[in-house]
């Protein structure tokens, strides 16, 4: 061989290896899901479920205000892999007492090849039950703010699947709307959907997209590019902008939120996934002992001609007293009027006695959740006063309504809000609020929010369907916690029900009780009047039912159809199962209790509970490992019960 034939193979072997180790494979830990990273002419990932294509090649990227996009003609300049398979405790068990967080990692350093030489550095992990990445951007070379105008990730989806979307329409909304069973196809360009997005690809492959660990960056929603199924991340606008302005603004470093596929053989592996708080920091709470999950009594305008007065408040207070519950939420206008420069959150109104409402609670084991309204909190920093008040009189937590954003700014807000009310030992309960996104695990403090159409939407909407409940537990629940505020006690049919005051409640009272179990609130606050709870069916499973777990299995169901989830604290198993609008009949295996004989308590649909929903069943007998109960489900139904182990 001559010089120069040696010297141009030699250049085909570099530029071989050169092409070669820009090909990039990461798997799970357990070798179903496999994600591959291009980069040629751009970069682009794709993942594989079971062999299944789940996401096509897909690209990454942004598009910037005053400088060039950034997504092309990158050389890799260092690549780092990482496995981690660790068991951490959450202080609050939303789902498990333990959580095994096991993954495979590759961080890949890339660098523009000419140009602004700028860098992007993007993460992957694989989990079991999922597939996260995120970038980190740096600071420019010029003094002063980057602004991303656009972020160019794309979920490129093969096939035409069912998809369970939700559209909002807007940037700005308080994210409670119905999850539609649409093609997929049917989401364009216009389309501003929200997450959790649920896909079923096909037999055995279920794929919901969201997002994690949203920290100085905008939430995003789901579009796409003009080109069917490939979806995009529509950043919320930072406020004054619209959808072709600044999204994010950052003079230092910044990460991404987690992009999370999570991928499952059937529904339920989504709904037992922790992959949600896996991809969060741990707790930043030095002792977080004081936050106690638990059930609230609430003086709400929902259950009926409610007044701001000390005898309701009372009220309340005796009646989670009296329900071994350990919290009263006092809602708005205890400190007068809300929304207006005149409010101060430190002070109660004329006819409210703050002070003797918190000592009277004590007395009866209870203590005190207030309810703010968002601008006045931030009005003048005023809650830089007022949480440290609160825990100086013995307030529990707070809640804090009407936020309707998820941008830059208001996800800052978010964090300046928690962060402070943990330092003052006090929980949070969002409402008007943008989907969970795993921070309980770093700031347990953050214990609910609301981003649901839950049950206040029987008070003044036809939209509260049987289906649409449902559905929650497939879709909007993979994010975590919603503050669906159950309860509902004045229960009716189809044909009964109707807009009114005291609000009437158009599903089952078993159904009802159902939500207590499949609903995942650490802080569950129930919704209706002590009057229409009290001493009525099914108000003795609310004395038992917990609001934190051990263990969760997925039994059976479908989105729309049926769900079945138990659920198990302590030596005990919960289980529920909530129905759509017609009635059927269900097996459900006890294949995950322990082995021998245990009793079961059941509440189930009375036999005429079609036309009295309620009416319950109430019963006890014993059951053992694998023995299949087979039960009834009326139209608009449900079912819970208790296993005990007999010890």
């Amino acid at each position: 061989m001559n010089f120069s034939n040696l010297k141009l193979t030699l250049i085909f072997l570099l530029i071989s290896l050169f092409c070669q180790a820009q090909n990039f494979e990461v798997n799970s830990p357990n070798n179903t899901i496999i994600v591959k990273i291009n980069n040629s002419d751009k970069v682009h990932y794709s993942v594989t479920f079971n062999g299944k294509v789940v996401i096509q090649e897909s690209e990454l990227g942004f598009e910037f205000k005053n400088e060039p996009d950034m997504y092309k003609d990158f050389v890799l300049i260092d690549r780092k892999d990482h496995v981690v398979n660790e068991i951490w405790r959450p202080v609050v068990r939303s789902k498990h007492a333990e959580v095994v967080n096991n993954y495979n990692e590759t961080l890949l350093l890339f660098k523009e090849k000419t140009g602004l030489m700028r860098q992007m550095e993007t993460t992957f992990r694989v989990f079991n039950d999922g597939v996260a990445f995120h970038t980190k951007l740096y600071r420019s070379e010029k003094n002063g703010h980057r602004q991303i105008t656009k972020e160019l990730t794309t979920f490129n989806i093969p096939g035409n699947p069912r998809a369970w979307v939700v559209e909002y329409g807007k940037y700005s909304s308080s994210q409670e709307s119905e999850f539609f069973e649409r093609p997929l196809i049917y989401i364009s360009d216009q389309t501003i959907a929200g997450l959790p997005l649920l896909m079923h690809i096909g037999n055995q492959c279920w794929v919901a997209i969201t997002e994690a660990a949203i920290d100085n960056y905008p939430a995003f929603y789901i579009g796409t590019n003009g080109k069917q199924n490939i979806l995009t991340t529509k950043l919320a606008p930072l406020p004054g902008e619209d959808q072709t302005g600044v999204k994010a603004r950052f003079d230092d470093e910044v990460y991404t939120p987690w992009r999370v596929i999570m991928i499952g053989d059937n529904p339920g592996r989504l709904i037992e996934s922790e992959i949600i708080q896996n991809l969060n920091a741990p707790c930043a709470i030095p002792d977080p002992t004081w936050i106690k999950p638990g059930i609230s009594a609430w003086d709400h305008w929902w259950s009926g001609d409610v007044k701001m007065e000390m005898p309701v408040i009372r009220q309340y207070i005796d009646f989670a007293s009296q329900m071994g519950w350990s919290y009263m939420l006092v809602d708005w206008q205890w400190y007068g009027k809300y929304a207006d420069s005149s409010a101060d959150i430190t002070k109660a109104a004329p006819q409210i006695d703050l002070h003797e409402i918190i000592r009277y609670a004590k007395t009866k084991n209870v203590k005190i959740i207030l309810w703010l309204y968002n601008s006045d909190v931030n009005r003048n920093s005023a809650y830089k006063k007022a949480f440290p008040l609160y825990r100086e009189w013995g307030i529990a937590g707070i809640k804090i309504d009407f936020m309707d954003r998820d941008d830059q700014d208001m996800v800052n807000w978010y964090h300046d809000i928690i962060k402070c009310a943990a330092e003052n030992h006090l929980m949070v309960d969002f409402h008007g609020a943008y989907k969970p996104d795993g921070i309980i695990r770093t700031y347990p403090n953050m214990i609910t929010r609301e981003g649901v159409m839950g049950n206040e939407y029987y008070k003044f909407s036809e939209k509260m369907s049987p289906e649409h409940n449902v559905k929650l537990a497939f879709t909007r629940m993979l994010a975590g916690q919603m503050d669906y505020t159950p309860g509902g006690f004045l229960n009716v049919t189809k044909a009964q029900y109707k807009n009114q005051t005291p609000t009437l409640v158009w599903n089952t009272r078993a159904a009802e009780l159902s939500k207590f179990v499949i609903y995942e609130s650490p802080l569950t606050v129930v919704c209706d009047h002590p009057d229409h709870i009290l001493n009525e069916p099914g108000s003795e499973f609310l004395k038992i039912v917990p609001t934190t777990w051990d263990d969760i299995h997925f039994i059976d169901g479908y989105p729309g159809d049926f769900v079945a989830i138990a659920k198990k604290t302590g030596n005990d198993w919960f289980i529920g199962v909530m129905n759509n609008s017609k009635m059927k009949e269900i097996t459900l295996k006890l294949d995950f209790i322990p082995a021998g004989t245990s009793d079961i308590d059941i509440w189930a649909d009375g036999d005429d509970a079609n036309e009295v929903p309620t009416h319950l069943s109430i019963l006890s007998q014993k059951v053992s490992f694998g023995d299949q109960l087979k039960i009834k489900l009326a139209n608009n139904g449900g079912w819970v019960a208790r296993i005990r182990t007999v010890k």
